[in-house]
């Protein structure tokens, strides 16, 4: 097989963390293995907020940041913020309208959370049940009605409080992430018990028509648990396009089955998923999980879904 001719990366961050760092020149050097990407997507990463101004606004500054400094190949932008800040929400989402000149695309609020205490709390922390606040469903209102998207990213536990959101506001486009979070940590370090459980919760999402998958993140250590080891892959290697597709190819194409191809796009979580394979791998792993499928299918995957949902 071979790449289609476009791809759109949907999900990818710049940052600065220590020893991870993934600046414009990075991304460009990565970008330049698979010249099939054509436009991207950058999402929040907790990076570039302003120093200094009202509390509620110095997110506004990854946008600006990005905006400034992010190559023209950045064609969409999902900022940081809380859509619990009452009046204020609409002020935030503004801000980050102008900030973005023509490019925001929505809102990414991370939810994810998990009881068990060898399971880190993200930052910045949501606590539990973010996504059945009163006060963040009346910010979500507020997104919904300037017609922007929402990415959500939680663990697999989770899901019933996403169907719960999806169901309350059918006409809002949301976009989970990262396959809905299918982590191998403390108590779910089981894959194919967790798998079992996390197919059974991403079926009844898929029943919410609104709701459109991030089909990556495989290559983040959460997600992969003892797997690689008992796989006898070297920890201390990237992957092989062949070994992805061992992995996960059967996960990948239960998701997709799941929500169709025009509710699935393939995302590459750069520079996290980095930690396990290296660009050029990540899509060509892909290309080998797709093969047979149609021409129309992989266009969907690749490109199709993401740029319409974030109207690219």
């Amino acid at each position: 097989m071979t790449l289609p001719d476009r791809i759109c990366d949907p999900h990818l961050h710049l940052w600065e963390v220590s020893g991870m760092e993934y600046t414009p020149d990075t991304l460009l050097a990565d970008l330049a293995t698979v010249p099939q990407v054509s436009n991207t997507v950058f999402v929040e990463c907790d990076a570039w907020y302003r120093s200094s101004g009202p509390e509620h606004l110095r997110v506004i500054g990854e946008t600006e940041w990005v905006v400034a400094n992010g190559p023209s190949i950045i064609a969409g932008i999902v900022g940081a913020g809380d859509l619990r800040l009452g009046p204020r929400t609409i002020e935030m989402l503004e801000a980050h309208v102008d900030a973005g000149t023509g490019r925001f695309r929505g809102i990414r609020q991370r939810a994810t959370w998990d009881a068990h205490s060898s399971i880190r709390p993200s930052v910045p922390y949501a606590g539990q049940g973010l996504l059945l606040d009163p006060w963040f469903d009346r910010g979500f209102t507020v997104l919904e009605s300037m017609g922007l998207t929402f990415d959500a990213w939680m663990y697999f536990p989770q899901l019933p409080d996403l169907i719960a959101l999806a169901r309350a506001h059918p006409n809002a486009t949301i976009v989970l992430n990262h396959l809905g979070g299918p982590i191998t940590l403390g108590p779910y370090h089981d894959r194919t018990a967790t798998h079992a459980t996390w197919r059974n919760l991403l079926s009844e999402v898929a029943r919410c028509e609104n709701v459109v998958l991030k089909v990556g993140g495989h290559g983040m250590p959460m997600y992969l648990g003892r797997r690689r080891r008992d796989a006898g892959v070297d920890r201390s290697k990237p992957f092989e396009p062949d070994a992805v597709v061992d992995l996960w190819g059967d996960a990948i194409r239960f998701s997709i089955d799941a929500f169709g191809p025009d509710r699935c796009m393939f995302e590459s979580n750069f520079p996290v998923d980095k930690l396990s394979m290296s660009y050029a791998t990540l899509w060509e792993a892909f290309d080998l999980i797709t093969d047979g499928w149609s021409r129309d299918e992989r266009a969907a995957l690749f490109h199709d879904t993401a740029a319409r949902t974030y109207r690219l």
